[in-house]
């Protein structure tokens, strides 16, 4: 089970994802076309619900055609 700082973490990780998605104007299912992930989980993982590998991340920053680095700078 997660703590409050991890929990907090996974909430703060999907607001920076939920903002590069509409700022790059990607709905569920085209950023689910660009990435190897559901588009049913992308809002989970936004909401903060879902903890995620390494490789979900770099699928992400692949999704989204930006670096880990800058997925992460939150």
């Amino acid at each position: 089970m997660a703590s409050e700082e991890q929990k907090k973490f996974l909430i703060k990780f999907g607001t920076r994802l939920l903002e590069l998605r509409k700022k790059k104007n990607l709905s569920y299912r085209k950023l689910a076309q660009n990435c190897d992930i559901d588009h049913a989980d992308i809002r989970k993982y936004e909401k903060g619900e879902i903890n995620m590998t390494i490789l979900t991340m770099v699928e992400f920053a692949k999704g989204l055609e930006i670096s880990l680095k800058e997925l992460m700078d939150f």
